[in-house]
């Protein structure tokens, strides 16, 4: 009888089940809204994964008898506090397999590390670190943003850029473009107006406005620039707290970028390489080009002892195949 690998990726805003066989052909699918239960409750984390995971079997036409091993990449699963409720929420699909469940950010890592383990490394409306070795012993950082020190997602770029603006306004700072652009984005009259709608919460600068800040960077403005070079470094600082966690200063291993932010380029990853670098000259860095999904499928793989670094491949082309 042909075996199956779940993988499960529950998030903030959206939830993904995946379905494939032992030679790594993607055969079921199911996808539902958040699922961390920070967002809709332990309760709500059940459903997800209910709606999700039976959409996958179904449509793959397989028993839950014939599910060999599950990966679970779960948003909101930070601390050892949250495994046993996690756990239970997991209980309820009735699998009879082994299954591992970690961070959703380690999911992205076993989906674009070539020997899965390294660190990976998430900037995209916030931030994350995570890594782990070959023991799957964990590095980390705290994933609670600002509070912590942790700098340079979407949010806190965003956030940088106002701060920037506020301080032209006040004399505490030099002129930026990125004053004109907000202004003009918000439609206020003036940055006057634009800081007085957002102190008194009547305007909303999010995560989304983060490209708007690259744009101006590109088009030559030094405070831009200055802020996009201060969010390189500060996921390099993220990066080289995991590596000396686990002791990574000598090695070669994968460093997996994951997330939007990433896509504004060398402006941003050439100033952070050049800082991880000097912590650990071997890391290599790999964008990751698939979702972070089929890492769950890998870790539900790993339970049966299969090779995921030859499977890799497979289950990356299959999804892709999959999905159109």
């Amino acid at each position: 009888m042909t075996r199956y690998f779940l993988g499960v990726d529950i998030g903030g805003t959206k939830s993904h089940a995946l379905l494939a066989d032992e030679q790594g052909r993607i055969v079921g699918f199911g996808e539902a809204g958040p699922g961390n239960h920070e967002v809709v409750g332990y309760e709500g984390l059940r459903a997800v994964l209910q709606v999700i995971t039976s959409q996958a079997l179904e449509m793959a036409g397989v028993g839950r008898e014939q599910v060999a091993g599950a990966g679970f990449g779960v948003a909101g699963y930070d601390w050892p506090s949250e495994l046993l409720p996690t756990q239970d929420a997991i209980k309820t699909l009735g699998l009879g397999c082994p299954i591992e469940v970690v961070n959703d950010t380690v999911i992205g890592l076993v989906a674009g590390a070539e020997d899965g383990w390294g660190i990976a490394l998430v900037a995209g409306t916030s931030n994350n670190c995570w890594g782990w070795d070959e023991q799957h012993n964990i590095g980390r950082v705290i994933g609670g943003g600002m509070m912590f020190g942790e700098h340079a997602g979407s949010y806190e770029l965003v956030w940088q850029a106002i701060i920037a603006i506020a301080k032209e306004w006040t004399l505490r700072g030099p002129a930026t473009a990125l004053t004109p652009a907000f202004v003009e984005h918000f439609g206020a009259p003036d940055a006057a107006h634009l800081l007085e709608g957002i102190q008194l919460e009547q305007l909303h600068p999010g995560p989304g406005l983060a490209p708007l800040v690259f744009q101006v960077a590109a088009e030559g403005d030094a405070v831009a620039r200055g802020l996009i070079r201060w969010a390189g470094e500060e996921l390099a600082d993220l990066a080289k707290g995991v590596i000396r966690q686990l002791h990574f200063q000598d090695r070669a291993f994968d460093v997996v970028l994951v997330g939007s932010m990433f896509n504004g380029g060398a402006m941003l990853t050439d100033p952070m390489k050049a800082s991880i670098w000097e912590e650990a000259p071997r890391a290599r860095f790999v964008r990751l080009d698939a979702p972070p999904v089929l890492g769950a499928v890998l870790l539900g793989m790993q339970q049966a002892q299969l090779p995921i670094s030859a499977l890799r491949p497979n289950l990356v082309e299959t999804y892709r195949d999959f999905r159109l």
